[in-house]
């Protein structure tokens, strides 16, 4: 016997700031707590805490000062989060960084949690992305 699984999909918006990476992670905690096991949930909310925290440090807002965190519990199970900013005139790319650097990591953590990522643009803006299986 299966038991299909429904798609289910959360959007919020959280201050282009510093706190927005936190209260992405714990809305996306909030939401997915009984739905994926510990370690998933562990690698959405560190791949989503990263997504933002790049969003704040490297690209413009949306307007109203904002960025906007999507998450998407696929029927295969896949996990999918999108973070949409009002863009960057560099697109965001893994950086080769040496042991002493403080920064410069973020996508390289998202690219060892993540089964994928990429850029694309919307409607909004630039969206990062990343799935997770």
């Amino acid at each position: 016997m299966s038991t299909a699984v429904a798609e289910r999909a959360w959007c919020v918006v959280v201050p282009h700031h510093a706190r927005g990476a936190r209260v992405a992670r714990h809305r996306l905690t909030e939401a997915l707590t009984d739905l994926v096991d510990a370690e998933r949930l562990s690698d959405a909310t560190a791949v989503a805490a990263e997504l933002v925290g790049n969003a704040v440090r490297h690209a413009a807002p949306l307007p109203g000062d904002v960025i906007r965190v999507a998450w998407r519990l696929m029927a295969n199970r896949r996990l999918q989060i999108r973070v949409t900013d009002g863009g960057s005139s560099v697109p965001p790319e893994v950086r080769d960084v040496g042991p002493d650097a403080i920064d410069g990591r973020g996508l390289t953590i998202v690219s060892a949690l993540a089964d994928r990522w990429g850029v694309e643009r919307d409607g909004l803006g630039q969206v990062v992305w990343a799935e997770l299986a």
